[in-house]
């Protein structure tokens, strides 16, 4: 088995993932070049004229592991890692595509608008620091993807929702908060 693919040949594998999905669905999309680029995908509907922005977030799970998500205290769930930049919504036209990549298997798509991932980075990151005492601000965010209905402690985007969204709808769709959540001051991650 070879070994793990460098960070940047994981984001490249996922951006050209990403523009095989547009073109098959007859959308335009064009890579941006360069290392300080703020999006990595300009997108074009030509049957509607509409233009969009796209930032890929690609994750790299293991073959065997990873295919049914985390279970904790943030409920069952695909994880992305953010940045503390994430936390602004940005454009209407901005959305961020969440590529959930394995070698052995198809990858995944979920479009997300930036406002639906912008509030959910910046609720989580302050649930996560109002759980205790001794944790500090940092720039490390993490946007989460709910894969049942229930059980989150704050309000949690639905990956049935958004995955293969291609369609750019700005819906938003998301969880109840588990009324039976743990207390942010006992949990443990």
């Amino acid at each position: 088995m070879a070994s793990r693919p460098s960070s940047n040949s994981i984001a490249l594998a996922g951006e050209f993932a990403v523009l095989s999905q547009l073109a098959i669905n007859g959308i335009d999309g064009g890579l941006t070049l360069g290392n300080t680029k703020g999006v990595d995908i300009l997108v074009s509907d030509p049957d509607t004229n509409d233009m969009y922005q796209l930032e890929v977030k690609t994750h790299l799970v293991a073959d065997g592991t990873g295919a049914t998500g985390t279970r904790g205290y943030w409920g069952h769930n695909f994880v992305w890692l953010m940045d503390r930049k994430h936390e602004s919504p940005g454009s209407n036209s901005l959305f961020y595509c969440f590529v959930l990549a394995r070698r052995s298997e198809p990858f995944r798509f979920f479009v997300v608008p930036s406002d639906v991932t912008a509030h959910y980075v910046r609720g989580q990151h302050a649930l996560w620091l109002s759980g205790d005492e001794k944790r500090r601000d940092n720039t490390r965010r993490q946007f989460r993807l709910a894969l049942s209905e229930s059980g989150y402690p704050l309000p949690t985007p639905i990956a049935a929702r958004y995955e293969d969204n291609w369609s750019f709808s700005r819906q938003s769709w998301l969880t109840a908060p588990s009324p039976d959540a743990m207390d942010p001051q006992i949990r443990t991650d």
